[in-house]
């Protein structure tokens, strides 16, 4: 059940060019919370909150560590935020990845885009302790924003690209299908270029995608954050349905 909770801020970290990782300490968000589920958070001065993913989570210390991008106003002045304060939130927000047909016979590919990553390191955690054989394909703008790169090959078997070649691979993540070793099903997240691209290039393959969006309410209430879909619901509202979807679910 999605509650409005504070959160105290316990580290905050650039790890990146633009780039925070926020630890914050909450008992019932951290044990409620599962891979690709949200955290609605409230930014003094601005009206909208801003969904950010939840990439990873510790319950023995009742911690929750969300990244985020710098990209205007808003996530500056979260990224401003000092250790000891606190962060108005509602969460855990939106439905997460579906795993639990998985079994230790399974292989998944995780294939994240940027800010779209974090949420795949907290599904991978949760898979590699189900026994889920995992591996991963990573994609940067170039080497100043790459993050978790050795987090993800604590995990399995890690490709990092890079559009201009700085680092890793050049290219885009479905540029490196020849490197990938066999795998059952694939989780993805990252912008919806990105997404249209990789449920393109595995047409025949299970796939769940999670979409980054803007939101309004983030309880489903506002229809700001709507996605069109193959069934005869038409549409359905990413905070509220998502934001995992199958990826045979919805129209890229």
């Amino acid at each position: 059940m999605i509650k409005q909770e504070a959160m105290e801020v316990i580290s905050s970290t650039r790890i990146a060019k633009d780039t925070i990782e926020m630890v914050l300490n909450n008992s019932y968000i951290s044990n409620k919370a599962v891979p690709g589920q949200f955290l609605h958070i409230s930014v003094v001065g601005h009206t909208l909150r801003r969904p950010i993913s939840i990439a990873a989570v510790n319950q023995a210390e009742n911690t929750v560590t969300i990244l985020f991008k710098i990209i205007g106003s808003g996530t500056e002045a979260l990224a401003n935020h000092q250790v000891g304060s606190s962060i108005n939130v509602l969460g855990p927000s939106g439905n997460g990845f579906s795993i639990d047909e998985l079994t230790k016979e399974d292989s998944v590919l995780l294939i994240g885009g940027g800010i779209g990553v974090p949420p795949l390191y907290y599904l991978g955690t949760v898979l590699k302790e189900q026994g889920v054989n995992v591996q991963a394909v990573l994609g940067f703008q170039s080497k100043e924003y790459v993050f978790y790169e050795e987090d993800f090959i604590a995990l399995g078997d890690t490709l990092v690209v890079t559009n201009d070649g700085s680092y890793g691979h050049e290219g885009y993540v479905t540029d490196l299908v020849d490197e990938l070793d066999e795998f059952d099903s694939y989780y993805s997240c990252g912008p919806a270029p990105m997404l249209q691209a990789v449920t393109k290039t595995f047409p025949n393959k299970k796939g769940f995608i999670s979409f980054e969006e803007r939101m309004g309410c983030g309880v489903g209430a506002c229809f700001a954050c709507v996605i069109e879909t193959k069934d005869e619901a038409g549409y359905k509202k990413i905070c509220q349905d998502g934001p995992v979807f199958a990826a045979s679910e919805v129209s890229l």
